[in-house]
């Protein structure tokens, strides 16, 4: 199969795909719509393997998108309900993704130091009309801080046992 015929495949089969009800497309049906609007048959075992190929690499690329526009929402919506924002990514004076304000001078923010990305849990001060980072609160690498959220419910518990003795 030369390289032309590769190519108007693949294009015809991807402008299938996007224009088709997934939940009831086929492999079938798309070679099938694909041979009769290019003209040729697709039904020999290299034409299959093929666009075989071709729906694999477009049904990857649709979850792979849908995923990150799950992941966009989520990480919008965080921003949305705790951090008084309206949607829109909240970024701090010093450019770090505010992901809650805990109250007036805490917050929750993800920032970028030497190359590695670390949630920040921090008390901030005004000076000059900025907020700026205080020494006093914590920042954790990725490995801490799964290792935290693990072990959240073993916090909840304990503060429960806390509490009652009160």
């Amino acid at each position: 199969m030369d390289e032309e015929s590769k190519a108007k495949i693949e294009k015809t089969v991807r402008e299938i795909l996007n224009e088709s009800d997934m939940t009831e497309m086929t492999e079938f049906k798309v070679r099938n719509l694909a041979a009769e609007r290019l003209g040729i048959d697709l039904s020999d075992k290299s034409h299959k393997a093929y666009v075989r190929g071709i729906v694999k690499s477009f049904l990857e690329e649709v979850e792979s998108k849908q995923q990150q526009e799950k992941e966009e929402e989520e990480g919008e919506d965080v921003v949305a309900k705790d951090g008084g924002g309206k949607g829109d990514k909240e970024l701090d004076d010093d450019g770090d993704l505010i992901i809650c304000r805990l109250s007036d001078k805490r917050r929750v923010t993800i920032q970028e130091f030497r190359g590695k990305a670390l949630v920040s849990i921090r008390e901030y001060y005004k000076k000059d009309g900025k907020e700026l980072p205080s020494s006093k609160g914590i920042s954790l690498t990725d490995e801490q801080w799964s290792t935290f959220k693990k072990n959240i419910p073993a916090i909840e518990n304990a503060v429960k046992k806390m509490e009652s003795r009160v």
